[in-house]
């Protein structure tokens, strides 16, 4: 990088690149403290397990709303830096609210309205960064690596720091996370206008293409199926006898995996195309889940199966967010980010959460992880059949 903070090309002006990788770098090291300790944190309370499935659901649920709001909004306005910087500040004042109680009902409440506006932010910035790298799309996961990057040192981190404080000083250092991210909102610039939007014709025509339809159908698949990962892992290797150091390891490992599939992305993706790469991670999560189930206990199976995250999310995530871009042109791509966010992210996740709650106390922890390895083959099969026309 230069010393102007740029990287070419982008619309016609240098990019900003690492103010836009700080706002990745933050929004991620933020779900680096929640998704793996929060659960802990939270049966710390002396929540059940199905009270933590239901509140750790939430943290999802809201992306199936708050996207779709803030997409049209941003679309309309024709401005998406607003409402990202008003997004991350709201979800710092509001998270403080957790400090004030910690029974069931209070905790869903501030978690429901901390994350409606922290899952607002993230996906109007994506497309701010598409807008900033215009024709150079390919740069995107130059960009993106830094969010992986931000997971790995917190969740890396706070395990042993939780070892010495206590779950219990969990939230001081999300808090700390969310002012560092409203910050890093702060001083992201927005990308400069080029003309009027596309008008790519009313947005229900979009939606009723297969492929389109399609591609949405797997992403909903594809998160639930992660929903028993990120919301019972950390305890699932607690039960097995793992302390916060392999803990924070295990989840950081994956993440690197993660941040190495995002360096060769731009290469991957001409090479190979989009369609073969997606149903490549689909496969590759299924054999992951199945893993976790029948051999959490032999840790270089564990190493393998973490290792694997590069397909479940890496490359899942960059070949998804590639067509999403694609099908969704012009005044539709704010809300084209926004279903992306709130059918994978949000309903997906959230159903994934709910149901792994609902099952982890009915059929155990190795049986949930394999019902997702089914939810995966079944994102597969939709991939496989539904996808077929979408050309190299």
């Amino acid at each position: 990088m230069t010393a102007t903070d740029s990287m070419p090309p982008g619309p016609g002006t240098p990019v900003p690149y690492w103010r836009l990788s700080a706002f990745y770098l933050l929004f991620f090291a933020t779900l680096g403290a929640l998704l793996p300790y929060w659960s802990l944190y939270l049966r710390e309370l002396g929540h059940s397990p199905g009270e933590i499935g239901s509140l750790m659901a939430i943290i999802a649920a809201t992306k199936i709303v708050a996207p779709n709001l803030w997409g049209w909004v941003a679309d309309r306005r024709g401005e998406r830096m607003p409402v990202v910087r008003f997004g991350a500040g709201m979800a710092f004042v509001l998270f403080l609210g957790v400090f004030l109680a910690q029974g069931f009902w209070w905790l869903a409440a501030v978690m429901a309205l901390f994350t409606f506006f922290w899952n607002a932010a993230l996906p109007q910035f994506e497309a701010n960064t598409f807008n900033w790298l215009g024709s150079a799309r390919s740069g995107y996961s130059r960009v993106r690596l830094w969010g992986s990057i931000g997971f790995i040192g917190t969740s890396a981190a706070l395990g042993p720091l939780l070892d010495v404080t206590g779950v219990g000083a969990l939230p001081w250092f999300v808090a700390a996370l969310y002012l560092g991210l409203w910050a890093a909102s702060l001083a992201a610039p927005a990308a400069p206008r080029h003309g009027p939007a596309e008008d790519p014709g009313p947005i229900a025509r979009v939606l009723r293409r297969p492929h389109v339809w399609s591609l949405l159908l797997v992403c909903f698949l594809m998160q639930a199926s992660h929903g028993p990962y990120y919301t019972f892992f950390s305890i699932h290797l607690q039960d097995h006898g793992y302390d916060g150091l392999a803990i924070g390891a295990l989840w950081a490992l994956g993440v690197i995996a993660e941040v190495g599939v995002f360096l060769l992305m731009h290469r991957l993706l001409p090479r190979f195309g989009a369609r073969p790469l997606l149903l490549a991670s689909l496969g590759l999560t299924a054999l992951r889940w199945l893993v976790i189930a029948r051999f959490v206990d032999a840790l270089p199976l564990l190493l393998a199966a973490q290792l694997l995250h590069a397909a479940s999310f890496g490359l899942y995530h960059a070949v998804a967010i590639s067509l999403i871009d694609r099908f969704f042109t012009g005044s539709h791509q704010g809300r084209g980010q926004a279903f992306y966010s709130s059918l994978s992210f949000g309903a997906g996740q959230a159903a994934g959460s709910f149901g792994a709650g609902l099952l982890w106390g009915a059929i155990g922890g190795a049986a949930t992880f394999a019902a997702a390895g089914a939810v995966a083959a079944a994102a597969f099969l939709v991939a496989a059949i539904g996808l077929r026309e979408v050309r190299h």
